[in-house]
């Protein structure tokens, strides 16, 4: 019996090693259709999924990620088409003030610029911060534009949208209409200044990743960016009323304190907490970044520091590799799912424009990379102690 033992002990071993082997591979293969089983559809699922916390955390580019405050943010390559970095960034959100670029670009593709404009009681009436509007009186639409956007004045806010739309309600539909027609799904506004609001469909919100797209449009794409950006980039504007002389002061300090600003717009109400947009043109590209939820008193400068930050990292080298690793997404895809405007129902989320990029679930891949890593470390221990076994 010893010598037989001893005659066919390495044959013993190698076969038990096969079969041992032979399952783990099988069992891993299973563990493998598991997985796609829990995630069906997982090369369909919006591009978005790789697009949110661009960079795999399980990589050394997550080191150089933007380390900020802001709850939702995204960074936009407005000549591609792309994000290039996103934090939250299909979340619908309260987005404050920052409204109001829509609301500008709509007034100006919609009214003459030098319209007079009459105030009604409602607009009259709007809270702080405001101009001080009096009912019955009239204003150059000219200078309501550059009262909203310079001192984010929520009276002329209302007065803009009376005089173009009819009514709130009516300029809402075309502030809503002009969102979706430039693939703006997530986003849905009753309230021509950005103060929160609700109805029966849903309340007043934008996504991270929508706002670029609509900063987009209003400082390079639409028929009226060369106005948009002269209202913008003014840093004083002074003009006469029958109470006087009024001087309006930009509030937009990435203005002055960078030079690849070229337009933004701040917000905040205590449910939004402090948001901005801004447009940038820095090293032949031309970048839209967006922050919401961006701290809370007393951190209103949290917003500036974010800012800086997405820049930074929108042309760096860290940057340029994400692009490409996280399947970028069109200004298409930029649709929040979850979000309760009927605006949104029956459309459908177009094809990725990089057809040579595939959606990539961050989450799966990790998990995938450790499981490979579990297998090697056990055969490998799995090898020494059969051999010491036998």
């Amino acid at each position: 019996m010893i010598i037989f033992l001893k005659k066919y002990k390495s044959k013993i071993a190698l076969m038990v090693f096969i079969c041992v082997l032979v399952c783990t591979v099988s069992c891993l293969l299973d563990f493998k259709t598991l997985e796609k089983q829990k995630m069906p559809g997982l090369e369909k699922k919006s591009v978005f999924m790789a697009a949110e916390n661009t960079v795999a955390k399980n990589t050394d580019k997550a080191v150089n990620e933007p380390r900020l405050h802001a709850v939702s943010a995204a960074l936009y390559d407005a000549d591609n088409e792309t994000f290039i970095y996103g934090k939250n960034m299909r979340d619908s959100m309260a987005n404050a003030s920052t409204t109001k670029i829509l609301t500008c670009i709509v007034a100006l593709e919609k009214a003459d610029i030098n319209d007079t404009v009459t105030i009604s009681q409602n607009a009259a009436s709007q809270p702080e911060v405001k101009l001080g509007l009096v009912a019955g009186n009239s204003y150059n639409m000219k200078d309501l534009l550059y009262g909203m956007m310079l001192e984010s004045f929520n009276d002329c806010a209302y007065a803009i949208a009376e005089h173009v739309g009819g009514s709130t309600e009516g300029f809402a539909k075309l502030m809503n209409e002009k969102a979706n027609e430039i693939g703006c799904l997530g986003t849905y506004f009753i309230t021509p200044n950005g103060l929160d609001a609700e109805n029966d469909i849903s309340f007043h919100h934008s996504t991270a990743g929508d706002l670029c797209v609509i900063m987009s449009y209003c400082a390079w794409k639409s028929p009226k960016s060369t106005q948009f950006l002269e209202i913008t980039q003014t840093m004083q504007y002074t003009f006469e009323t029958k109470e006087g002389q009024m001087v309006f002061s930009n509030h937009n300090r990435l203005l002055t304190e960078t030079d690849y600003c070229i337009s933004g717009k701040t917000g905040f109400t205590t449910k939004a907490g402090y948001c901005y947009v801004a447009a940038v043109e820095k090293d032949g590209r031309r970048i839209c970044l967006s922050l919401l939820g961006c701290g809370w008193p007393n951190n209103k400068n949290y917003k500036w520091a974010d800012a800086k930050s997405l820049v930074e990292y929108a042309v760096s080298d860290v940057a340029e590799d994400s692009y490409c690793d996280a399947a970028c997404v069109t200004a298409q895809q930029t649709g929040d799912t979850q979000t309760t405007d009927k605006q949104a129902a029956g459309k459908e989320t177009p094809a990725v424009k990089k057809e040579d990029r595939k959606t990539i679930n961050l989450k799966y891949i990790e998990n995938n990379k450790k499981n490979k890593k579990i297998c090697k470390n056990f055969l490998k221990n799995f090898t020494i102690n059969i051999g010491n076994f036998f």
